[in-house]
């Protein structure tokens, strides 16, 4: 039976915290295997190539599943969904934690990211039930904003922690702690909801979808092989293709997987273009950072992971400003400014040496990036779920994930190919240290632009007030079971 109330305030802000640790796990997991991958690569015998599928596997999952669990969240209950999902992650990270070969990894990864693609849009649609309007809404969301921004550095130095005292295996068997908290949690203070009227599932939009995506980060991972490559022409051929059927799709079904009114509003659209740039940097080219730490500069897992520090540091630090801001100049400042801010932190992380002081070169871009990003995230997660029907929640939340978990995927397969590019296809053994920074300065170079493009995309499609951009105090409270 239905009814439209609102959680008790406590609970609420309880929900809150559940949800967000929910966030953090799911976003931290895209990058806390990075720093372990040199030993994991070594414990397993993976190949360069199946290095990078340990990243790519979850993203791609996460991300090409990521609209079919928005709308399963939606149909079959998003609190249900929500402790399905955890359940199942912390399944598949113990399955990680315990492989044997390599295969194994990147199976166990692959299951992590279609689980977290029922996990995230579950818990970003409960946590638009809970907070609907008003300044509460806003700081709501400016703490899940922090910590999806943040995330992907925290992961970073979660896994240098767990690497140095303990065992690479402990950057998925730590999940488990996260697990049993979202799901005491979930179980305590998350409150039910779901679509309300007839519902039916768009499989054939669901087919074109995963199966578009997935071809279309396929065909950008061998680009590093070459863009003339037949087979990565035939996948982003095959994968465009796929994805315009889908829209076509979409166009014509009752019940569509992506009602394309969801994406249709051109200042959410923007938004996701930008959250899908923000990915590509937060988990695309972070990682280069990382081989530079511990490749060039020598430093240990614990070294690296202290260093990656002043990004989650300077977002942090931020938040608060950002938070305040919004309510007094709207978002759109923010999403401008922002990204060139990153864009400068980005571009002096490229003039990277092989023997300069990571006080000169490393640290001022970090801080840099960090301040841009948290201009960036604060506004972005509300802007994206601004004015969406309630029957829409779940599918606007997956489109808000997916944007950043494919724009990661896409991101770390075109740096992948920049970076072959540079070195000409020589393996990393075979490179001198200045050919190593060389490389890596042209993948900060290429981030840096996407930051730019970033700014330009806020700038000419994010139009309106700060009233007509963020939700009314009196908006209708989501119909709650």
């Amino acid at each position: 039976m239905c009814s439209s109330l609102r959680a008790h305030p406590r609970s609420r802000w309880w929900a809150l915290i559940v949800i967000s640790l929910t966030q953090l796990v799911v976003v931290l997991d895209c990058t806390i295997v990075n720093i372990a991958l040199p030993r994991a690569q070594a414990a397993l015998g993976l190949s360069d190539g199946q290095r990078q599928w340990v990243v790519t596997a979850y993203a791609l999952a996460f991300g090409a599943l990521l609209l079919l669990g928005g709308r399963i969240a939606d149909y079959v209950g998003r609190k249900r969904v929500f402790m399905i999902g955890m359940v199942g992650f912390g399944a598949a990270s113990l399955y990680g934690g315990f492989a044997q070969q390599g295969w194994e990894l990147i199976l166990a990864r692959g299951l992590q990211g279609a689980f977290a693609a029922l996990l995230a849009p579950a818990a970003l649609a409960l946590l638009t039930v809970a907070f609907p309007s008003g300044r509460e809404r806003n700081t709501a969301f400016a703490v899940f904003g922090t910590v999806a921004g943040t995330g992907a550095a925290v992961g970073l130095l979660l896994g240098g922690v767990l690497t140095e005292f303990a065992d690479w295996r402990w950057c998925l068997l730590v999940n488990l702690f996260f697990v049993a908290i979202g799901v005491i949690g979930g179980a305590l203070f998350l409150t039910e909801s779901k679509a309300e009227g007839e519902n039916r599932y768009d499989v054939w939009g669901a087919i074109c979808v995963t199966l578009g995506l997935g071809a279309l980060v396929y065909g950008f991972s061998r680009a590093e092989n070459g863009w003339a490559d037949p087979l990565t022409i035939a996948f982003l051929a095959i994968g465009v293709v796929l994805l315009a059927v889908f829209v076509w799709v979409e166009s014509r079904v009752a019940q569509p997987l992506l009602p394309l009114r969801v994406v249709a509003d051109r200042v959410r659209g923007a938004a996701f273009l930008i959250q899908g740039i923000a990915g590509a940097i937060m988990i695309g080219a972070t990682i280069y950072l990382t081989f530079h730490l511990q490749f060039v500069l020598g430093m240990g897992a614990l070294q690296a992971g202290l260093a990656s520090l002043p990004l989650p540091i300077a977002t942090m630090v931020l938040a608060p400003i950002a938070t305040k801001l919004l309510s007094v100049i709207g978002p759109r400042p923010q999403l401008v400014v922002g990204p060139l801010f990153a864009a400068v932190g980005l571009f002096l992380l490229s003039g990277i040496t092989p023997d300069g002081a990571y006080f000169v070169q490393i640290a001022p871009g970090l801080v840099l990036l960090g301040i841009g990003m948290g201009f960036v995230f604060i506004p972005l997660q509300n802007l994206a779920l601004s004015g969406v029907a309630p029957h829409d929640a779940g599918v606007a939340s997956a489109v808000a994930n997916s944007s950043m978990q494919i724009g990661g995927s896409i991101g770390l397969s075109v740096f992948t190919a920049v970076y072959a590019a540079s070195v000409g296809g020589r393996s990393q053994a075979d490179l001198a240290p200045q050919q190593l920074t060389d490389a890596y300065g042209w993948t900060f170079i290429t981030a840096s632009i996407l930051m730019v493009v970033a700014s330009v995309i806020a700038a000419t499609m994010v139009r309106g007030t700060k009233e007509q951009l963020l939700p009314a105090q009196d908006t209708p409270v989501l119909t709650a079971h």
